[in-house]
Order: C-alpha cells, then structure tokens, then sequence
C-alpha cells in the first residue's frame, strides 16, 4: 500500500474507525476489533494509548479501565505483567477472550496496511515518536492532539516530519502560525456544536484546501449532550436521516470523517455518488 494521505484525500473521504469495529463479543481497541474496521471498509483505525507503570506503551483509552475491563485499578498503576492478565469485558460485563496488545505488537500487525492515528499523543509524545520510528510506520501515522506549547516544542525538536493535527474548537486561531513552525502541519480536527460554527463553513475548509491542508470531522458521539460536529452525527444517520447525518459532512469537503460505523458509512457513500470525488 502507498501511504499519502493528502493524494488519498483527493480520491475520496478518507473513513477513521473509532477505536476499531466493536460489536458483540468483540471489544474496541483490541487487534480484532481493528481487524473488522479494515473488512468492513475503513481507510485508517483510530488508537488510544496508556502506559504501564513500567513504562510499556498499551492499547487502552486512559480512564476506562472499569467500564472496558470491569476493574478498578488504572493501568499506569498496574506493570505490564499485571496488565496482559487483564481480559475485556464485552456489553454484559461478561470477560472476553480478549487481552491488551502493546502499542509494538499493533504496530507490527497493520505496517503497511492502513493508516493509524495515534490519539492521546500529548500523554507520552517522546516514547510514542521512537516506538513509531522504531518500527518504520511515520508514513502510515497521524499524531493528533490539543494546541500546546509542549506539544510544539516535541515535534520540532523530536519529531519534524511527523504528520501532525491539532484538536480545535470553534476556531482556529493558529493556522497561520502552525504553517510557519517547523512541524508536520497537515490539517485539523474540528469541533463545534452548531452549524452556523465558523469551521462548519465551506469557507474554511476552502480556505484550509486552497493552503495545502486536511479538515478531520466526527460523527461519533461520546455522550448526546455534547456535539461534535453540530448534530451531523452517526445518532442521526441511524436514527434520523442518513442524508441530514452523514450526507451533509460529506456535502461539506471534509477529508476525514470519524466514524462508530464504519460498513454503513462507507455503504451510504458510495450509495449516493459522494465516495468517490471528481
């Protein structure tokens, strides 16, 4: 597979699968969850990193740990040997046969096979860019995080040529200062609640098209009473109307849309004349 996101952008909507494909005894962040992204049509799988006490670089969403693993414990408290003992839980808390994988061993099953955006960079950003490098993946990788000066300071000291998006909400007050720092600046993820959001406009995102860049957008919802993407979200797709959903993110220009649901998005797309672009 050749790796470049913004010729692959041009092509089609490039379709981010949240924490992989879940779904019945399959739980998310796990290699068979981002096994059943890829099948059912995702482009790139998004992952969440943790790290143990003893320094070993996991696949887990900080935090979860009662609700994906039914424990209490929190695994930068628990060392590695603890950690691969742990199971997830499926949707009745029931243990599945499934076990947390280190970010080494999800490196080594998708090199060359799909891109990877790495969540969650500002956590560990030094360790994850030499576990990337390690492995030789920074042409599949996308590191995307909150704007700071922290964050800055690693990519252009550490990591230059790292592909970077900075989380932003509402708007985006840095775009020309990003163009001039000495980082991998290729877009932004955005977020706003309403349509009438300045990052909502075909202006922006012409604007951000016309300097080079890629504009990310989230169907996903992490709890309804905070949109992401002004109520054009997979809730509504399914619910509502697909058109109203994820036809008008589509409609948009947005190059990266985040999705729970991956086959029927991609279905609906194609479906509708919009995955392929002219």
């Amino acid at each position: 597979m050749n790796f470049g996101l913004k010729e692959c952008a041009k092509a089609h909507p490039l379709i981010v699968a949240h924490r992989g494909q879940a779904g019945g005894n399959i739980p998310c962040n796990t290699l068979a969850s981002y096994e059943t992204a890829l099948k059912q049509g995702a482009d790139m799988i998004e992952i969440d990193i943790s790290r143990t006490a003893d320094g070993k670089l996991v696949i887990f969403h900080p935090g979860m740990e009662p609700v994906h693993l039914y424990c209490n414990r929190r695994i930068p408290n628990m060392t590695w040997d603890e950690v691969k003992q742990l199971r997830y839980v499926n949707y009745d808390n029931v243990p599945t046969q499934f076990g947390i994988v280190t970010f080494d061993e999800l490196l080594e099953q998708f090199k060359g096979r799909c891109y990877i955006n790495v969540d969650k960079f500002w956590g560990c950003p030094e360790d994850i860019y030499r576990t990337l490098k390690h492995h030789d993946v920074l042409d599949q990788v996308l590191v995307k995080s909150a704007l700071s000066e922290k964050v800055l300071k690693v990519l252009e000291e550490l990591a230059p040529e790292l592909p970077f998006m900075p989380i932003v909400q509402e708007s985006h007050p840095m775009h020309e200062e990003l163009m001039k720092r000495n980082v991998n600046y290729i877009g932004a993820e955005v977020l706003f609640k309403k349509d009438d959001s300045y990052l909502a406009t075909e202006e922006f995102i012409e604007g951000m098209h016309k300097d080079g860049k890629l504009v990310w957008v989230n169907s996903i919802i992490y709890a309804h009473t905070a949109q992401l993407s002004g109520g054009h979200s997979d809730d509504t797709a399914l619910t509502y109307s697909m058109e109203y959903g994820w036809g008008w993110l589509a409609d948009r220009g947005y190059d990266f849309i985040q999705t729970d649901w991956t086959m029927m998005l991609v279905q609906f797309l194609k479906e509708t004349g919009r995955y392929y672009r002219k």
